[in-house]
């Protein structure tokens, strides 16, 4: 039988023992504080035309201005349509970059569908005004929107919102409160916390980040055709994801599976022809 540990020799183990609790209790709240301080940075990370511009890959691509609710200019790419009756596609791009990224993405979507393409651009990105936030994007978004249905007179019923990842939570949101003929997803997160939550485990992603765009709360109020493509193989945000944004969305719907792909791959017509169809098949 072992003899029971005397109480002097306990507290003098139990001192250290405390002491590398306490410590490494202090050490993760100070991780997750710097976290949290490097939220905005982490999660919108534009360029500037300074640091980085690409000519359009499309040349009749045009800049266009417009203004948020509350003043900020900002910027973005029109590419007219080359059959009005075909509408246009509001895309809302990912968080890296700037419009000029995504010269090749509107190219191909105009010639794709033969409607008019508008790349938005946040706040703090390119060569727009102001500061990147959630809902400084929610405000670039409706911004965007108007510009096309009120400007260039586009129906609402003949827009269709396009969210690529980040973008994505833009898209939802507009989709819930404007009127348009369908909503397309790629590589776009159920919310940023839980995508967050991929890459850093062990942090309280759900209950302490502030920049949420929760897709999947969402999805169930928007009542249009509905258009999810994921890559097999992306290792930004999971496969599993844009399955559960699909299981939440209203019919009519359709999920695409991009077998192989990345989350930065280019798209082609592996993405582009089954979305011609699935827009073809409920045309306005």
């Amino acid at each position: 039988m072992t003899p029971p540990t005397p109480p002097g020799r306990w507290r003098r183990v139990r001192r250290p023992l405390v002491r590398w609790a306490v410590g490494l209790v202090v050490l993760y709240r100070g991780v997750v504080a710097v976290f949290l301080a490097l939220e905005t940075s982490l999660v919108f990370q534009p360029s500037s035309p300074a640091e980085s511009w690409l000519d359009p890959a499309d040349p009749d691509t045009r800049d266009v201005a417009f203004t948020s609710a509350d003043g900020t200019p900002l910027h973005g790419w029109w590419l007219p349509p080359r059959d009005p009756a075909a509408g246009a596609v509001l895309v809302a791009h990912g968080n890296g970059g700037n419009v000029s990224h995504r010269g090749r993405m509107a190219a191909d979507l105009r010639r794709t569908l033969g409607a008019g393409v508008l790349l938005m651009e946040y706040p703090g990105y390119g060569k727009s005004g102001g500061t990147p936030s959630e809902a400084g994007c929610y405000a670039a978004g409706d911004a965007a929107y108007r510009w096309l249905t009120e400007e260039e007179k586009v129906p609402p019923g003949r827009v269709v919102l396009f969210g690529e990842s980040l973008g994505g939570g833009t898209a939802v949101e507009l989709a819930t409160r404007h009127d348009h003929r369908a909503l397309v997803l790629a590589f776009t997160f159920t919310s940023l916390p839980a995508a967050a939550k991929h890459h850093y485990p062990w942090l309280p992603t759900h209950t302490l980040m502030r920049t949420r765009f929760d897709n999947l709360s969402k999805l169930p109020r928007c009542h249009r055709p509905v258009f999810i493509a994921h890559g097999t193989a992306d290792e930004v945000i999971p496969f599993r994801q844009g399955e559960e944004l699909f299981a939440a969305a209203n019919e009519p719907k359709e999920f695409l599976p991009l077998d192989g792909f990345s989350h930065n791959l280019l798209l082609g017509e592996q993405f582009y022809a089954p979305l011609r169809r699935f827009l073809d098949a409920r045309a306005p």
